[in-house]
């Protein structure tokens, strides 16, 4: 090696020494991410069978098909979750039973994913069909994951779920904490920008649209850790009742607020209190101006 790769070298170790708390060096062995983004894929392939194969999926088929991906899914799952214990110790629970019961609780998500994108075609006119929704629609891909990941979440599982959630924020820019509590016939169009904190409580039939944020009221208090380096849990985000459509751009905040039953927040509105059932939330103050340009500002 040259003397300036030799220099390039040192500079880093240097670095590494100097900036410790970015490293993972010695340390156990971390989940990975790539695994976990096809790990997941897989599961979405399980959830919706026959949507993004590579040739069509028969009824034929379907047993070998299911059990191949299962066994696949069991394996990866259990080395996966076994990393995560190791960094994380939950007591008394193995990586083989955390990943037996996730797995045993797929088909009761299904049947409320199904609710979903039925309250997608319901709810959006421009869908032409059911098959679209699942293949084009990101806020199906995102509620997806976020339901698995949720069942993770409640198992205990650590870091794992907060992967799986993140990966497909990636995917679809929507942002929703697998600690979040989401009803069934929950619908988000467009999604772009949605974020969804950890202690949301969503009710059933809630509508989202792109650019909403369910969030904290303040973050600037100082968070006392446990032992192991948690936060206490407490609640920090909205609660949104049954029925309750949050158009474009809505911000509410503060884990005592509650959006009552069947109430319509409308866009750009800022929300720090509770309002009551059957509201009707909107932003009045703001006002447009329409005037000719000056025509010094022309260009061509």
């Amino acid at each position: 090696m040259s003397d300036a790769f030799e220099e390039l070298v040192d500079q880093l170790l240097h670095s590494y020494a100097c900036c410790g708390g970015i490293n993972h060096i010695d340390g156990k062995n971390l989940p990975s991410k790539p695994v976990i983004a096809a790990l997941t894929q897989d599961l979405l392939h399980v959830l919706l069978p026959g949507f993004w194969e590579d040739r069509p999926l028969s009824q034929g088929d379907l047993r070998a098909v299911t059990t191949a991906r299962l066994e696949s899914i069991r394996d990866r799952l259990e080395r996966e979750i076994g990393k995560c214990l190791q960094f994380q110790p939950s007591d008394g629970k193995t990586a083989s039973g955390l990943a037996r019961q996730f797995l045993s609780g797929l088909g009761q998500l299904r049947e409320l994913l199904q609710t979903d994108v039925e309250a997608a075609f319901e709810g959006d006119p421009a869908a032409f069909s059911v098959d679209e929704i699942i293949v084009a629609y990101p806020g199906i891909e995102a509620t997806a994951v976020q339901r698995m990941a949720h069942q993770l979440f409640l198992l205990g599982v650590p870091l794992l779920p907060r992967m799986m959630a993140e990966w497909v924020h990636g995917r679809t820019g929507i942002d929703i904490h697998p600690g979040a509590r989401l009803g069934s016939h929950f619908f988000i169009d467009h999604g772009t920008g949605v974020v969804i904190g950890q202690t949301s409580e969503i009710g059933s039939h809630v509508r989202i649209y792109q650019g909403v944020t369910l969030g904290a009221l303040s973050v600037s208090e100082h968070v006392k850790r446990d032992p192991n380096g948690q936060p206490p849990l407490k609640k920090r985000h909205p609660t949104i009742q049954d029925g309750v459509t949050i158009y474009a751009g809505a911000t509410i905040l503060g884990g005592e607020t509650v959006i009552g039953a069947r109430s319509v927040i409308g866009g750009n509105v800022w929300l720090t209190h509770s309002v009551p059932e059957d509201s009707l939330v909107t932003l009045e103050a703001q006002q447009i101006s329409i005037k000719p340009r000056p025509r010094s500002e022309f260009r061509i």
